[in-house]
């Protein structure tokens, strides 16, 4: 059974070594994705990318392959979303995020 509706799609690109105390920032946000009852959400390391800083971070390079960058995906209703958005200022020292349109299909029961 499948069953489609409208959502939204937050996507977060940090840096891998941005702390929020002793705590990763993607993992701080998967956290309070998950305690602000959000539909899910999922930290993915990059292969290669740049920032803020145009400075390229591989995965190829020895020296930066422990600071590369991090996109977190949070999906769930545009209103729910705006009002994590607005939460997230406190965690993320540098970064970028967007917001995108999304068909949402939820399989299963």
């Amino acid at each position: 059974m499948r069953n489609e509706e409208p959502g939204m799609l937050l996507r977060i690109f940090i840096d891998e070594r941005e702390k929020y105390g002793a705590r990763p920032v993607y993992e701080e946000i998967v956290r309070r994705a998950r305690d602000a009852g959000l539909s899910c959400a999922i930290a993915s390391r990059g292969i290669v990318g740049y920032g803020a800083d145009k400075k390229l971070h591989s995965a190829k390079l020895v020296e930066l392959a422990e600071d590369l960058p991090v996109v977190v995906e949070v999906l769930d209703s545009e209103e729910k979303l705006e009002a994590f958005i607005g939460t997230l200022g406190e965690v993320i020292e540098s970064g970028l995020a967007t917001l995108e349109k999304a068909r949402v299909f939820r399989f299963g029961k």
